[in-house]
This record gives C-alpha cells, structure tokens and sequence, in this order.
C-alpha cells in the first residue's frame, strides 16, 4: 500500500498508533517527510518499506521521541505522546534497532531483561515479584535460558536481538518497532523471527512495524504494507 494516508482498523483492544501530517528536515536539506499520515493497529503486523533515504528509519525515531518532527503529532489511542518523556515512550512502544549491539549495555543477559523492569520496581510501578517473574518468561520465552549468565555482546547477531526484542517485551509495549531485523540473520534465523513475531501478534496482541528492504519477508510476516516513496516526499 502506499499514499500520503494509510489507514487501519484499530486492534482487538480498540487502540492505534497514529503519525499524523508529520513533516520533518534534517538541516538545510529538503524534507524527508512532508505531511505524511499512517495508522499502525495492534495485533498486527504493518511492514514499512521504501528505498534508502525515504524515511523509514526517520518515521520510526520520530515515534519513539528521539526526533522532533517540524509539524506533526504522535497518537497513541487517543493520548499525545508529544509530553512524555523517551522512557515514558519506550514503555508503550518497544524498538528494536538495525544493529541491536547498540541496545545493549548489561554484563549478564539476565541482567539486559530485568533492566527496564527493575526502573518499574524502582518507581513503585510493579513488585520485585512480578519483575522476577516476567524477565523469566521473557527469557523462556526467547530461548535465551542457556545464556542468562553471558555476556550480551559475546552472542551471535541473532541471539543479541532476541535478548533485546526479550527486553523489550517484557515491559509489555502495545506497539513493537523492528528496524531491518533480517539483515543480519540467515534463512534459519529469519524463520524463527517469522514464528516470534506470529507468537508476539497472538499471545500480546502487539502491534508491530517492521521497517524491511527484505520485500520476501515482509510478504511473508505482514499483514499489511506501506510503501513510502523516495525522494522526501509521500505522495
């Protein structure tokens, strides 16, 4: 699908993430976005694809707060996410980058999954009970029993983004955002993201954006596609 709008139903739940007429320049450049609008649902898996400097990435940074759009709003339901803080965003909406190495900063696995859900402990916001018990599902659930005394950056490509895609889960986003996931994974790995993200679609109900070039795997994993054109503009 492509065009300045793409529009989905909202999820099970009744909520959607919305980029509305966002607009957006890196300097004295010409616009990566410009007035560009898409609806992402959750319980489903949208793949966001387009040639190199288009603005996938852009689009996605935006989302999540780490950039600031010229014009534009970030919709989470009916809720601005325009004041809340990066770890406010990243509680609601998981991000998983191209290279997930840069996600990871623990010495042990264990420690890379209770991180966030230790913040929550820390603001009053779940038990250390409850946190003990989703970063062992989290790590179950991810395969990564094997590895909760390694270090992270010790793994393989594949193994380092499912510890980051289990820390990311274990905070339980409604919106999951993956930038290229494929690109370093070969045929069997690719197969087994395919069944984690049908598993996260239908145990969380999340929603996920997948930012590919891999035109096979997102026709494969996603129910539904956004092609954004080159040339800075969405039209």
């Amino acid at each position: 699908m492509s065009g300045r709008v793409c529009s989905a139903a909202p999820g099970a739940d009744g909520i959607s993430l919305r980029a509305e007429n966002i607009s957006f320049h890196y300097g004295a450049g010409k616009p990566v976005l410009e007035d560009f609008s898409a609806d992402f649902a959750c319980g489903e898996i949208t793949a966001l694809t387009g040639k190199n400097g288009c603005g996938k990435t852009t689009l996605a940074r935006i989302i999540m707060g780490i950039l600031v759009p010229d014009s534009g709003s970030v919709k989470l339901g009916k809720e601005d996410l325009a004041g809340l803080s990066l770890a406010e965003r990243g509680a609601r909406i998981g991000y998983v980058m191209q290279e997930p190495s840069r996600q990871l900063f623990s010495a042990t696995t264990a420690e890379e999954i209770r991180f966030g859900l230790d913040n929550k402990v820390k603001k009053g916001l779940m038990t250390a009970e409850e946190a003990r018990a989703r970063a062992e599902d989290a790590m179950k659930n991810f395969e990564l029993e094997k590895y909760r005394d390694a270090f992270p950056l010790s793994l393989s490509a594949g193994e380092r983004q499912r510890v980051v895609l289990a820390a990311v889960m274990a905070l339980r986003p409604s919106f999951l955002i993956l930038d290229e996931p494929t690109s370093s994974l070969d045929k069997k790995r690719k197969s087994a993201l395919y069944e984690t993200l049908l598993r996260i679609k239908e145990e969380n109900g999340c929603g996920t954006i997948l930012i590919t070039h891999d035109r096979a795997f997102a026709a494969l994993a996603a129910d539904r596609e956004i092609v954004m054109p080159g040339g800075g503009r969405n039209v």
